[in-house]
């Protein structure tokens, strides 16, 4: 199970024990209460209709719960609907009933905000969990005989309405916090993984192309060391241009750049522009990104012509969606077929004239 999943899971257990005691606080104690002091109330339809008013938000709490749905824009109607029943019960209390047992809606009011507002700032609940108390504070202070029993009392009762919702959004914050801060600290060490991962496949792909170039590169180079080459053979000097310019498409294979194609290119070329080969390097259309094994065979037929070109090459390269096409024209002998790597990857030779036309055509489907 992955962070993401274990902090949600963590948010839906807290937002099912809110809206478990928000409903046993309104549709069970604040029920009972209502119906024990029934006839205490001058305008009984005026608390059923908060109550219900309360009710409908706590089912569409649970609707929106069983759909795994934030509330959103019904967020604020909702805030709306609880602070009118809240006024509505509040105005049609009996008079010293306030923060009593038959003000039910003292203590419910809160756990009703609280379920609409649990996944917002803590600041967010405060404001409203103190806008409900100054509501009923403003009623008793307004309607109702004043003493100082009644304020000990509502200041006792406060105690509970307020602090205990306000200690479940503490929580629920502090989870929040905790839980994004296990995201973000196990996204950057599978970020740290993913580099070493990428490095380490970076270099073992380094490896084998050092491999496979010393096949060919090293008993160039040991001839050369023990003279059973020499430098005046035409046959050594294109072979060493051919294998300068494999090197250097090694080295640019790892570098990070648009088009890795051209850019691989533009390195072979290099090789026949410092023998003072007049080379043009033309481009047209676009292309997905060919894979490391399809680039090489698509520039091994280029670069040996590169390399044997006596005076001017041209190379053009042609891509689609659909077909890749590597073609170099050059004055040079007629050069050995390059080895495939993969099937996908078809050339063709034709010379005449001390002229050599060579192509690669690589389909990505």
């Amino acid at each position: 199970m992955s962070d993401d999943e274990t902090q949600a899971q963590l948010r839906r257990g807290l937002r099912i024990a809110t809206l478990l005691v928000a409903v046993l606080t309104v549709d069970v104690l604040g029920l009972i209460n209502l119906l024990r002091h029934l006839e205490s109330h001058v305008v009984p339809a005026a608390q059923f209709v908060a109550i219900v008013a309360l009710t409908v938000v706590l089912g569409t709490e649970a609707v929106l719960m069983i759909r795994r749905k934030p509330w959103q824009f019904l967020r604020w109607p909702a805030l709306a609907l609880v602070f009118g029943a809240s006024a509505l019960s509040y105005l049609t209390l009996p008079d010293g009933k306030t923060s009593t047992s038959v003000d039910w809606m003292f203590g419910a009011t809160g756990w009703v905000v609280l379920v609409v507002l649990l996944d917002r700032p803590l600041r967010t609940v405060a404001t409203f969990l103190v806008a409900h108390e100054a509501l009923a504070l403003v009623n008793l202070l307004l309607f109702h005989d004043v003493s100082r029993g009644t304020l000990a009392r509502f200041a006792t009762g406060s105690v509970t309405v307020f602090g205990l919702p306000l200690c479940v959004a503490v929580v629920a914050a502090v989870l929040g916090r905790i839980g994004r801060e296990a995201v973000k600290a196990t996204r950057e060490l599978e970020g740290i993984r993913t580099a070493e991962a990428v490095a380490e496949a970076a270099h073992q792909r380094r490896t084998q192309r050092f491999a496979e170039l010393a096949g060919t590169t090293v008993p160039l180079l040991e001839g050369l060391a023990d003279g059973s080459l020499v430098p005046s053979d035409p046959a050594v000097r294109r072979g060493c241009a051919i294998e300068a310019a494999r090197m250097r498409r090694l080295f640019a294979e790892t570098d990070t750049v648009e088009n890795p194609l051209l850019h691989e290119l533009r390195h072979c070329a290099d090789i026949a522009d410092r023998k003072g080969v007049e080379v043009e390097l033309d481009a047209r259309g676009q292309w997905p990104v060919p894979p490391v094994v399809v680039r090489r065979d698509l520039t091994d037929a280029a670069l040996t012509a590169l390399a044997t070109a006596d005076s001017w090459a041209r190379i053009t390269v042609v891509g689609s969606a659909d077909l890749v096409s590597v073609s170099v024209v050059a004055d040079c002998a007629e050069p050995v077929e390059p080895a495939s790597a993969t099937p996908h990857v078809r050339v063709e030779i034709f010379g005449g004239d001390g002229t050599v036309w060579m192509e690669a055509q690589w389909q990505p489907s």
